[in-house]
């Protein structure tokens, strides 16, 4: 699954992992995140971030 940075912090979203401090299951893919989910490092939203090799 495609990993996506924050351009704003650098903060990667891995969907392997997800986001489960804010209730998002490992396995999510970035495009199944909810409209309103944010960074958790600096809280920018979904159209700050860019699909990412890392």
């Amino acid at each position: 699954m495609q990993k996506y940075k924050c351009t704003v912090c650098d903060w990667v979203y891995d969907p392997t992992v997800g986001d489960p401090e804010h209730g998002i299951a490992a396995g999510t893919p970035f495009e199944e995140l909810p409209d309103d989910w944010t960074c958790p490092l600096c809280f920018v939203g979904k159209e700050d971030f860019e699909p990412c090799e890392e």
